[in-house]
């Protein structure tokens, strides 16, 4: 998911999103442990994506804070 895309969610869309990832990344873990990981950097891509996801979540709640302020 591009970042275009990713602020174009509402808040709670991007954190329904971020759970989901959350629980794949977990599946991965397993299975990279059990030896059963076909594609490693998919590890990798799905961490960044969250961090993509959390990055928004905090400058959305930030704004709504600086808005009622």
């Amino acid at each position: 998911m591009k970042i275009k895309e990713i602020r174009e969610l509402s808040t709670q869309e991007l954190a329904a999103r971020k759970h989901e990832l959350r629980e794949e990344s977990f599946h991965l873990r397993i299975q990279q442990q059990s030896g059963q990981l076909e594609k490693p950097s998919q590890l990798r891509a799905i961490r960044r994506e969250i961090a993509r996801l959390e990055t928004v979540l905090k400058q959305k709640t930030q704004a709504t804070s600086a808005a009622a302020k």
